[in-house]
């Protein structure tokens, strides 16, 4: 496939030296000052990251924008690897991402190409470097607050979602569409503003991206469009959606790939030594596709 679009996750940093997720929540808990919480796997990130900053702020009077500042400081000190360069090789038209940082540009752009400005949420912004797109769905380093953590911001972000594809928006700036993508999708082409027309317009290749249950705006976007698609039949939905996964995890995460297919998304299993001959496969599969 020539120009393809990605979603790609975090799992991509993992082949880069650094520090793991776990060292970054304790970090995390220190600069806050909250050891007295207790970092359970049982407890879902976005509400550990409210159960950190609420005691925080009990405790230390601390304020979000430093904390996500510090995040932000530390997401960006990943090391770019060869799979960055790679993801780049093959000259996608669009690439959204998960990641806050800029290892996928391969280097921190100069400005935002966004067709309105977002101090917090994250429906139109975008970097655009050498022809590609690069959305970044929940936040960038460069705007500490627009990094998507907390089950307060999770849910704010799937409103502003849902009022774009489903009601319209409410930006003030004259240049955001002012009605809903549903509505422009049965007028005819649909100009792509957000990463959110590419769900519904291109074929989009997940990699990376474990997509857990607490991803609730994605599993939201997934399902309302498999429900446009089979249930409404209002709109057109020819795009395919696939995902990719290594083939020794295809047991364990059965319950969420069974969920995956009811919701109109190609599974993709994948045989290979390592992490590095993965990802290559997965990028050959790409182009062939």
């Amino acid at each position: 496939m020539q120009h393809p679009t990605l979603l790609v996750g975090n799992d991509i940093n993992n082949i880069s030296r650094g520090q793991s997720w776990k060292d970054l929540l304790q970090e995390i808990v220190t600069f806050c000052g909250t050891d007295c919480v207790q970092l359970d796997e049982k407890k879902p990130f976005p509400l550990l990251y409210e159960e950190i900053f609420l005691t925080a702020i009990q405790q230390s009077h601390i304020h979000e924008r430093d904390l996500k500042a510090f995040i932000a400081e530390k997401m960006n000190a990943i090391t770019p690897n060869e799979l960055h360069a790679r993801i780049r090789g093959l000259e996608p038209a669009h690439v959204l991402t998960t990641n806050y940082e800029y290892t996928l540009e391969g280097g921190t752009p100069a400005q935002a190409t966004s067709l309105v400005k977002e101090r917090t949420f994250s429906i139109f912004r975008k970097y655009t470097l050498d022809n590609t797109e690069f959305w970044h769905i929940h936040g960038d380093c460069l705007n500490p607050m627009s990094i998507n953590l907390g089950f307060e911001h999770y849910g704010g972000q799937l409103q502003q979602m849902r009022n774009y594809v489903v009601s319209g928006t409410t930006y003030s700036s004259p240049q955001a569409p002012r009605l809903p993508l549903l509505r422009r999708l049965r007028q005819g082409p649909v100009k792509i503003h957000s990463w959110l027309d590419l769900f519904f317009t291109r074929d989009v290749h997940i990699l990376g991206l474990s997509l857990d249950f607490v991803e609730t705006d994605l599993w939201w976007l997934l399902t309302y469009r498999a429900r446009q698609k089979f249930q409404r039949n209002t709109i057109p939905v020819p795009n395919k959606l696939y995902y990719y996964i290594p083939e020794e995890f295809v047991k364990t995460a059965a319950f969420k790939l069974d969920m995956l297919r009811a919701n109109d998304v190609q599974i993709v299993a994948i045989k290979a030594p390592d992490k590095t001959a993965y990802y290559l496969e997965v990028f050959r599969r790409i182009t062939k596709a």
